[in-house]
């Protein structure tokens, strides 16, 4: 709907205002300054977006490994406490209850740390990514002399038709990569 209605309004504003022989011409020009990304293809395709996800995936992996393990080591406590139970005074239950109970809540914490943990970086990473899109189109954009840069996605449609001549993805993929893989490799 967005890239069709700002043809549209250009050319209903324009009919208005001039005779209908020059009204092709400036919604032409107009349309032309219109393009569009696939976003879905970007994420599929850039490569900082392909890093930055499978750094998180192994970062969640490895808290999920951490917190599977203690829970395991709980499990097996907890276990031991129970058979030993019936051998153990009143006070001594109740202290290995409580330490149980302590241990529990520790580990419930942990796992509220490590996802909050998770989510941080996980935005973190996003608003890095995101940017050098956004830094870059901007710049492609002002460079080409593009009016509006819009996104499409087929699970965020925001935009019902976009004409494919006006999808710069390819272009834009191949610019980001380039320059990543350039960052990437001064950093090492």
């Amino acid at each position: 709907a967005g890239a069709a209605s700002c043809g549209q309004n250009t050319s209903h504003t324009t009919a208005a205002k001039g005779d209908s022989t020059s009204a092709n011409s400036p919604t032409t020009k107009t349309a032309d300054k219109i393009v569009y990304v696939n976003a879905d293809t970007l994420s599929a395709q850039y490569e900082y977006f392909k890093d930055a996800k499978a750094k998180l995936e192994g970062k969640a992996k490895k808290a999920q490994e951490n917190l599977q393990s203690k829970g395991q080591a709980f499990q097996r406590e907890l276990a031991e406490a129970e058979q030993k139970a019936a051998t153990m005074s009143a006070s001594e239950r109740q202290a290995t209850e409580e330490r149980l109970a302590r241990k529990q809540q520790e580990l419930a914490q942990l796992n509220q740390n490590a996802s909050a943990s998770l989510a941080q970086d996980e935005q973190s990473e996003m608003t890095a990514v995101y940017n050098s899109i956004t830094e870059y189109l901007t710049k492609h954009a002002k460079d080409n002399g593009y009016q509006y840069v819009l996104t499409y996605s087929k699970t965020n449609p925001a935009v019902i038709y976009a004409d494919e001549k006006l999808d710069i993805t390819k272009e834009v993929v191949a610019a980001l990569n380039k320059e990543y893989k350039a960052k990437k490799t001064d950093k090492k």
